[in-house]
């Protein structure tokens, strides 16, 4: 499994995916980056064609995982100013623009228990680390949770080192894991 940001040279790759049987083309991880207009009414086509402008002008959006030359998995990881608001609060010390949010896995059906996720949280945090991120914040969910569980599980961010700092919400957990050395 081999991992790439989504850029220009990978558009294709990511919509392809994201347009697969099964994948989340009615959101294009669009669902806590803002969205010009009424979020309520913006079309699959309008979410694709804010996802891409974000990719043109050189902002981060995620990783894909690669299974040889084919994507077969997605993770949202991107500066936190980025989205809009998702529960986390300011870290003493830390500029805005170092915290990074991980929002959103993507593991087709098929492929689901293969220990993907787990691969693309490691390389999500490889990748914010990349970027001069000091920390990295997540809003998993317990596994029974009914919704949110695109945005993964508390197990897999505990034992990727990740500590909870509250909730968002009845079901979301805010974690972080700080890249700076710092506790």
């Amino acid at each position: 499994m081999k991992f790439r940001e989504v850029d220009q040279t990978n558009w294709d790759d990511f919509v392809s995916l994201f347009e697969g049987k099964g994948c989340p083309s009615y959101c294009w991880c669009m669902a806590w980056r803002p969205l010009p207009g009424n979020r309520q009414q913006a079309s699959n086509a309008d979410r694709k064609k804010a996802i891409g402008s974000l990719v043109k002008q050189a902002i981060p959006i995620g990783i894909l995982a690669y299974d040889g030359e084919t994507p077969v998995a997605w993770c949202s990881i991107a500066p936190r100013a980025s989205h809009t608001p998702l529960g986390g609060a300011p870290y003493e010390g830390v500029a805005e623009e170092k915290v990074w949010s991980l929002t959103c896995f993507f593991v087709p059906r098929a492929r689901r228990g293969e220990g993907i996720g787990k691969q693309l949280l490691a390389a999500a945090i490889k990748t914010a680390r990349k970027h001069g991120a000091k920390i990295v914040e997540a809003y998993p969910v317990d596994p029974d949770s009914p919704s949110y569980r695109f945005m993964g599980f508390v197990s897999n961010f505990e034992q990727a080192g990740f500590t909870e700092t509250g909730r968002a919400g009845k079901r979301r957990h805010v974690m972080h894991l700080r890249l700076d050395g710092k506790q």
